[in-house]
């Protein structure tokens, strides 16, 4: 064990928060002074993506299962599950319309050089389209077996929700036993949670040295209007909108930020707000939200309530309509939002979904051309932060605003949280 300071906790030195800064700011000074070896760091950000993505599948199904299974009540997951679905699409949408106006204000596109052609890399997007039908059965697996080896999150949502309507279906001496033994294997895959976390300096470290080695910093300035316009955009979204959501439900979303800045700053190595599931339906459960709401909310959340996604996609395709001298009129950016409100459902929240949701938009509206997204390239992955950090925040606020409405909420436990008397610390080398 660790050797604890006078308050009981963590010294300085061994925290999360500390190690995963640390990690962030040698990252970044190796890629700028040695940008070859920084780049073959990659493989510590993948190892750890795909060491937390081994358990992602396993603690969605246990956390949806037994938080279905406890209610009870199977019209109160109808409840809780509609009022998420309605919130998403109302707050996406408002991120949608958001970019659109801040991207037309500020004109990012304007001076920009049109690229004189396109690379090989933006080809593979060209035909991208999003179709409902396939869409819809992606949702289902062909076998459960398979959605958990794939771990197709969605695919695992269904299949848990089937599981846990099931379960508390059951008599109670059937039901019980099976409820032990889940509950003793969620603990379980929390604690290899746990230990994989002890790695996440190392993610970040690989994460962040791939980025700045691979693609520089002088790679921004060209588009740095661009940047600049993304990154205030999604500031003024998480502060403005997302904070007066948080206090209109009779929370602060600082304090919010506060408790889930261990997973911010994961999401801001690694680039994947996936990266943090796992520990945000823990932190969420443990922060006061009762286990069915955030076991509904969270999954769902992560492919249908993707507001950082949505502000980048709404502002990129203005951008490019920009560049290429393309004027849109208002009828053609309501169109550009509807074909949004539908493609971006379909992302996932994983390094790069964004890019390629991007290009089955232009493909689709076939008046932006395609090939624009050449542009967009060498910088996708910076911004691709902060898409999923603003993914990750939307998600936290969403979870607390149902839990509080439903009146699934322990409010004594968030303030015991806020002041500290918690421990969900992972102890890191």
């Amino acid at each position: 064990m660790a050797r604890l300071d006078v308050a009981g906790k963590l010294p300085w030195y061994r925290r999360l928060t500390v190690q995963v800064l640390m990690a962030i700011a040698l990252g970044v000074t190796l890629g700028v002074v040695v940008p070859e070896f920084a780049v073959e760091l990659q493989v510590l950000g993948q190892l750890f993506i795909r060491a937390i993505k081994m358990v992602v599948a396993p603690i969605v199904f246990l956390t949806v299962v037994l938080g279905i299974g406890s209610i009870g009540n199977l019209k109160q997951v109808g409840r809780v599950g509609g009022k998420a679905l309605l919130y998403f699409e109302v707050v996406t949408t408002l991120a949608l319309l958001i970019g659109v106006v801040v991207a037309n204000v500020v004109q990012p596109g304007a001076g920009v050089t049109v690229p004189s052609d396109a690379t090989a890399e933006v080809a593979k997007y060209a035909d991208t389209g999003f179709d409902w039908r396939q869409f819809l059965l992606h949702l289902v697996p062909e076998s459960a077996v398979g959605a958990f080896a794939a771990g197709e999150v969605l695919q695992v949502l269904f299949f848990a929700v089937l599981a846990g309507v099931a379960l508390s279906r059951l008599p109670s001496g059937t039901r019980l036993p099976i409820v032990a033994g889940l509950e003793g294997l969620s603990a379980l895959m929390f604690r290899v949670l746990e230990i994989i976390m002890r790695a996440a300096p190392l993610g970040a470290l690989g994460g962040m040295a791939y980025t700045i080695g691979r693609y520089g910093v002088t790679a921004l300035l060209p588009l740095a209007k661009l940047m600049g316009s993304v990154y205030l955009t999604m500031a003024l979204f998480i502060f403005v909108v997302l904070g007066g959501i948080a206090w209109l439900s009779g929370f602060r979303l600082l304090g919010l930020l506060r408790l889930i800045r261990d997973e911010i700053l994961i999401v801001l190595g690694t680039s994947s707000s996936e990266a943090a599931l796992p520990r945000m339906l823990e932190k969420m459960e443990r922060i006061g939200c009762s286990r069915s709401v955030v076991g509904l909310v969270i999954p769902t959340g992560y492919s249908f309530n993707l507001d950082g996604t949505s502000i980048y996609l709404s502002m990129a395709a203005i951008f490019l309509a920009q560049v290429y001298g393309v004027q849109l009129s208002i009828v053609q950016q309501l169109t550009l939002l509807g074909i949004l409100m539908i493609t971006s459902k379909g992302a996932a929240g994983v390094t790069g979904s964004g890019f390629v949701v991007l290009g089955g938009t232009l493909a689709a509206m076939r008046v932006i051309p395609v090939e624009g997204m050449a542009l967009l390239l060498g910088v996708d992955r910076f911004m691709s932060e902060a898409r999923a950090i603003t993914n990750l925040i939307g998600n936290g606020v969403a979870t607390m605003v149902i839990a509080r409405h439903e009146g699934e909420f322990d409010e004594e436990r968030y303030q015991q949280a806020l002041e500290g008397n918690w421990d969900l610390e992972p102890e890191v080398l």
